[in-house]
């Protein structure tokens, strides 16, 4: 799982993006697909907060992310190159995807992570066109909690 930089810097080694005011945040090792994802929901009406570094902040309770200073908009697209995308200066993270892991289950278990001192919700990369797809839904339609479970599936 992704975590400080090396460098000890107050950049956390992740991508973010944000529909609205609710961000995401896209963790894994380098190369796990953190940018890939993030261009894919970009192209779905997603704004930029910051690409490979971000600056995370908990305030009253909420994890906010912000872009690295001088690469605001900017989003590297490997075997492309460097992109300028649609960008917001923050957002208040409501959901945590570790594109490293894979996602085995069918209907995978609710997960959270603790970010300095935030709990939230975590999701592993679902394989499958779909999931960027299933992500824009997820955040334009609001929280997953109070939906159903559907029984024996």
């Amino acid at each position: 799982m992704a975590g400080q930089h090396p460098n000890k810097d107050d950049f956390f080694h992740g991508t973010a993006v944000a529909f609205g005011r609710r961000g995401v945040l896209i963790v894994g090792a380098s190369g796990a697909g953190k940018s890939a994802l993030a261009v894919e929901l970009v192209a779905r009406g997603a704004h930029l907060v910051g690409d490979d570094r971000v600056m995370l902040a908990s305030e009253d309770g909420v994890l906010t992310a912000r872009p690295r200073p001088g690469f605001e908009g900017m989003i590297e697209c490997r075997g492309v190159g460097l992109l300028r995308v649609p960008s917001v200066p923050k957002a208040e993270i409501a959901l945590v995807i570790d594109a490293g892991r894979e996602e085995r289950d069918r209907l995978p278990p609710p997960r959270e992570i603790l970010l300095l001192g935030c709990t939230l919700p975590l999701l592993h990369r679902a394989p499958g066109a779909h999931f960027p797809a299933a992500v824009q839904l997820m955040m334009n339609s609001g929280p997953q909690s109070d939906l159903p479970r559907p029984h024996g599936a």
